[in-house]
């Protein structure tokens, strides 16, 4: 990276050190301090041992900082590299952009077509679960509802089979890492050592995914290279399809009908990774270990809360319930305002390596930026009435400025499975309203704003079938 070389200006507002003392003490979580640093329009910041965090809300210095500065404003030492290793979320320069690469066709244009049968699959699952909680009586518990659901859809995905409840307790487990991750700045912790034997666990399961898979690839190989010339390959990829998926449904009782061998269905991200491991010796049983995981992190950590947050803000506007019930247009506009209220990523730290302006104020070399979503979803000056759930805000009538709506970031860094995560969490809610009523049996528990923002505890309601 090429060094800059700023001069002059002045350095946006900073807490008291007072204010910052009396914060650190109370034990209070980050967001309060945020809170007290944040002026909207405005950059303000703060300084604790020694270091200067600088908070970035308005939406044109956002888009500035993501956007506009997306390569000059990096990420020093990501929060969840104890977790994540090198995959494609902690990965920089040249090695991230190469992984990026590899995997965009397969989340972007019509390559997330790819994935429609995976959740369809997943979500008939939750369908027929609460169809039984409904006839019984029996309470359910939405969020570990949801959380089943996006942890299935994401393991079909990565390895093109249905998710068992043993590989779910594994996987689910990294709830438990993530919510041990620090949500303030400062890099990478280590893990606390009670999450060990989660982490130990899950390293095991993807481990035994891969050698897994390998087999399956390389046997497919040869069975297509013996075929050569005869149009093997479509004929093994169509019945290596149908075999999978009449097996693993009916095994699973999903009836998913995991593998028709319709046109739009392609190599899982799994089989792709392993084909870039017979070119790419980056590609290490480690580095698709750190992939998967951060695949697998990214793709349900973040659409289970979305959806659990989306029923509490349901439970209470039941006249927004039922109007999005059956309407795919009004679930959208749900989802875009839950995001709205409840971004998961309602953090973004960024550093600057070199000195740099923002909007006239000097930001110097060393300087952290926060870049918070939460804040500047609830901008005054862009959204009327912030606090209030209002889904008839999407979609926009006048476009948004740039950087005021980022539930997925914006530029460079933009989460990769953005459409995958909306196109799973509208398929799910959209079903679940169109045949149930659902009514909450105790209050949601309050947000945690830890690495990502989820609301505290079990959400447990009554579903009852639409006459």
């Amino acid at each position: 990276m090429q060094s800059r070389c700023v001069t002059g200006g002045m350095l946006p507002d900073f807490l008291d050190d007072e204010v910052v003392a009396a914060w650190t003490a109370s034990g209070a979580p980050l967001v309060d301090l945020l809170r007290q640093a944040h002026t909207p329009g405005r950059l303000t910041g703060f300084r604790r041992g020694g270091r200067a965090a600088v908070l970035v809300t308005d939406p044109r210095h956002v888009h500035q900082v993501l956007g506009v500065g997306g390569e000059r404003y990096v990420k020093r030492s990501h929060r969840a590299r104890p977790l994540l290793g090198d995959g494609m979320l902690t990965a920089t320069g040249e090695a991230w952009r190469s992984q990026r690469r590899l995997l965009q066709a397969m989340f972007t244009g019509r390559g997330i077509q790819r994935w429609e049968h995976h959740i369809a699959g997943a979500a008939a699952r939750v369908v027929e679960l609460w169809a039984g909680r409904a006839r019984r009586g029996e309470p359910t518990d939405i969020a570990e509802d949801v959380q089943f659901f996006t942890v299935d859809t994401i393991w079909r995905s990565l390895t093109d089979r249905p998710l068992d409840r043993e590989t779910y307790v594994d996987l689910a487990a990294v709830q438990d890492i993530v919510a041990a991750l620090p949500a303030d700045v400062g890099g990478a912790a280590a893990l606390p050592p009670e999450v060990g034997a989660a982490l130990a666990a899950l390293d095991e399961r993807t481990h035994r995914a891969i050698a897994e898979a390998r087999s399956r690839h390389t046997a497919a190989g040869e069975g297509a290279g013996a075929h050569a010339g005869d149009d093997g390959e479509g004929a093994g990829d169509g019945g290596n399809g149908n075999g999978n998926g009449n097996g693993n449904g009916n095994g699973n009782g999903d009836g998913d009908g995991d593998g028709d061998g319709d046109g739009e269905r392609g190599p899982s991200v799994l089989d792709r990774l392993l084909d870039a491991a017979g070119t790419d010796p980056a590609y290490t049983d480690r580095l698709i270990r750190d992939e998967l995981v951060t695949l697998l992190v990214a793709g349900y950590e973040s659409s289970a809360r979305t959806l659990t947050w989306a029923f509490v803000l349901l439970d209470r506007h039941p006249e927004v319930m039922e109007r999005a019930a059956g309407d795919a247009r009004a679930v959208e506009a749900v989802l875009s305002e839950t995001l709205r209220l409840y971004p998961t990523g309602w953090l973004l730290p960024r550093h600057a390596p070199a000195d740099e302006m923002l909007d006239g104020l000097l930001i110097p070399a060393g300087t952290d930026l926060l870049v918070c979503p939460y804040l500047t979803h609830r901008d005054p000056a862009v959204w009327p009435d912030p606090e209030t759930f209002s889904p008839d805000r999407f979609p926009a009538r006048t476009p948004l400025p740039p950087g005021a709506y980022l539930p997925f970031g914006i530029g460079p860094r933009a989460c990769l499975g953005t459409r995958f995560a909306m196109r799973e969490m509208e398929v799910l809610l959209g079903e679940l309203l169109a045949r149930f009523t659902v009514e909450t049996t105790e209050p949601a528990g309050e947000p945690v704003f830890g690495i990502n923002l989820r609301p505290a505890g079990p959400l447990y309601a009554r579903v009852r079938e639409r006459a």
